[in-house]
């Protein structure tokens, strides 16, 4: 089998991690754990970073502090993973859906701020969904594979309506807008270190921001809000959210080869794109203009997905379909989802991820790539076989 999407385990992670063990310091105390924020806090452009057990966890607390209270909507893309709204609801508040565009799969900003101006209002500095008579607290764009949306204007139609940014970057470590990192835009930023991303820490994710009031409440809540060194006084609602050291140690090791990870992932997008060009109906993401993506996962809209997908795994391929659109899951079927002509669904029916290890062999690359070519080339003399019958 070659695998989607796996962690790169080539630099320095047992030597880190072994000094934990040597040393003891294993748990949420330790000197990996500052180093790996601030490892990626001067990486991602950002004054401060704070480590969580994981990008969930990240976006659960950012909401928190961005002043998202119970009964509120936050407006999310449609197409996300789940994380981001299953964290919109363990606050008790509820996301507001927004399609996305058809080419870059990113929120349709278009569509948010037709939605903004026809059904809500501006109230005392606060923006007002008319028909539920709801606040709308927030606006979360999710960085969808490594790519982007126009952000300057994304955070101008934020201010208009008084919204605060969280930014879910969880799968866009290494990807910049105008030069400026992911994450880096809103109140808060929030990446993901889980075993199929860029880098890995198995688990763990990681708060940003350039709030020092707020980075340090977010280390406070995250620790279980202990308020006294010496004794078990707790000030605040806490969370079992730190990563351990010996995490945060592999995180380190995997930050001093981002780079070359974003340039395997680059090389492996512009090779998939150069072979299958000439497919008819093979669509690969469409990056936004002025984003510099970090090709997270190589996804692409292709014609005859099922048959595709279920070929390339009986030929030991691993390969994912797009995620369930959020509007169709159980949890948020009844939240509201505002579109034209349900790109979400189009776009899950027909995209497909193929294997992008940074790891990925050359004759494995090779190989993805003959069989894809294969599969069309077949279909190809069936269809023109069945047009001469």
């Amino acid at each position: 089998m070659i695998p989607l999407s796996v962690p790169n385990i080539s630099g320095n992670e047992w030597k880190y991690i072994k000094d934990c063990l040597d040393t003891n310091w294993v748990s949420s105390v330790g000197s990996y754990v500052s180093q790996f924020e601030k490892i990626s806090a001067e990486f991602c452009g950002v004054k401060y970073a704070v480590a969580t057990s994981n990008g969930t966890s990240a976006i659960h607390v950012s909401l928190l502090l961005a002043g998202v209270n119970a009964g509120d909507l936050v407006i999310a893309p449609n197409i996300t993973f789940v994380a981001p709204l299953n964290a919109i609801k363990y606050i008790h508040a509820d996301p507001l859906l927004i399609d996305v565009d058809a080419h870059t799969w990113q929120m349709d900003l278009n569509l948010l701020e037709k939605f903004l101006q026809e059904e809500t209002s501006v109230e005392k500095n606060s923006c007002i969904h008319r028909k539920s008579a709801k606040k709308i607290a927030a606006l979360m764009p999710v960085h969808v594979l490594g790519n982007m949306c126009d952000m300057d204007r994304l955070l101008k139609i934020a201010s208009a309506y008084h919204l605060a940014v969280i930014e879910d970057a969880t799968e866009a470590l290494g990807s910049f807008y105008n030069d400026k990192h992911a994450g880096s835009f809103g109140k808060f930023g929030c990446l993901s270190f889980n075993g199929n991303k860029i880098i890995t820490t198995g688990g763990g994710g990681m708060i940003l921001t350039d709030d020092e009031a707020l980075a340090k409440k977010a280390k406070h809540i995250t620790t279980q809000a202990k308020a006294k060194p010496d004794e078990y006084y707790h000030d605040d609602i806490g969370y079992n959210y730190r990563l351990v050291n010996i995490l945060a140690a592999m995180g380190v090791a995997q930050m001093e080869q981002l780079p070359a990870f974003i340039k395997r992932k680059k090389e492996i997008a512009a090779l998939y794109n150069q072979a299958f060009k000439n497919i008819k109906g093979f669509q690969p993401q469409q990056m936004g203009e002025h984003v510099n993506s970090n090709h997270w996962l190589y996804t692409a809209k292709v014609e005859q997905q099922s048959a595709l997908r279920k070929f390339l795994w009986d030929e030991g391929l691993e390969v994912r379909p797009f995620w369930v659109p959020m509007n169709q899951l159980p949890a948020f079927k009844n939240n509201l989802y505002y579109q034209l002509n349900d790109v979400s669904n189009e776009i899950y029916k027909n995209c497909l991820s193929l294997p992008c290890s940074t790891n990925l062999p050359t004759e494995d690359q090779n190989k993805v790539v003959d069989l894809v070519l294969g599969f069309y080339k077949k279909e190809d003399v069936k269809a023109n076989s069945h047009a001469e019958k």
